[in-house]
């Protein structure tokens, strides 16, 4: 069981003026924030250590992607932020997971760390053309077994992926999972998505959720709609 909401906000924006006019419109208690690679270089670590000092729990989404020493320091400079989590991707190998876990030490505050299996913008087609021949359940299975092993807390997955990873690989692993759409929202530049209630019955621990939050013109009462769903789940209904 997961504590705290489990909707993780993807302030996907360009500059931080524009991801602190929604952020001002959040409470820390119906969501947490994401802060990926666009808003990251535009606004830099000052922007994230802001947020962490309003007091929302940050997952820091960088998907750290290089040889061992650069990865492990880049994660032990993220973890001195304050984050709540941050990631590697899982094709960077097991040597490079192991040095970003070893990076971020043992003490209880330390940051949550997980691995990018398969991109939800990917397709069976998609893996085939970069020469690997699997399907995305099959890749996100093999991924997630081996950050798994090297002491790392759970993945980045597909919806779709959730529920056997899950079964595979015990619920205490995390399975975090953008890709969400409401089911008025289109898919867009997304192959893989579900909606709030399909992900977590499938399996879902966080669910990363962008535009039907960003673009809405009430993000909080549509957050509001999404945790009243996930504590209904939660209770059986």
């Amino acid at each position: 069981m997961t504590t705290g909401s489990r909707i993780i906000v993807a302030l996907d924006y360009a500059d931080a003026r524009s991801a602190t006019a929604l952020v001002d419109r959040l409470r820390p208690s119906v969501c947490r924030l994401k802060v990926g690679k666009e808003l990251f270089t535009a606004a830099g670590p000052e922007f994230v250590a802001m947020l962490v000092k309003r007091g929302f729990d940050i997952f820091l989404d960088l998907k750290f992607h290089d040889i061992p020493n650069t990865v492990a320091q880049s994660c032990k400079t993220a973890a001195g932020l304050g984050v709540w989590m941050l990631n590697v991707h899982a094709l960077g190998g097991r040597a490079m997971m192991q040095a970003a876990r070893d990076a971020i030490g043992t003490a209880p505050g330390r940051p949550r760390l997980i691995a990018v299996t398969v991109l939800t913008s990917m397709a069976e087609t998609d893996l085939h053309e970069v020469g690997i021949d699997a399907t995305p359940l099959e890749e996100a299975l093999r991924l997630a077994a081996l950050a798994k092993r090297c002491g790392l807390d759970g993945v980045v997955c597909a919806a779709f992926e959730a529920g056997a990873i899950r079964a595979h690989l015990g619920e205490a692993f995390l399975r975090v999972t953008p890709g969400i759409r409401l089911p008025e929202d289109s898919a867009e530049d997304q192959k893989r998505v579900m909606t709030p209630r399909q992900a977590l019955e499938s399996g879902s621990s966080y669910l990363v959720i962008g535009r039907p939050v960003t673009r809405a013109a009430q993000p909080l009462e549509v957050l509001a709609r999404i945790n009243a769903e996930v504590v209904l789940l939660e209770n059986g209904k």
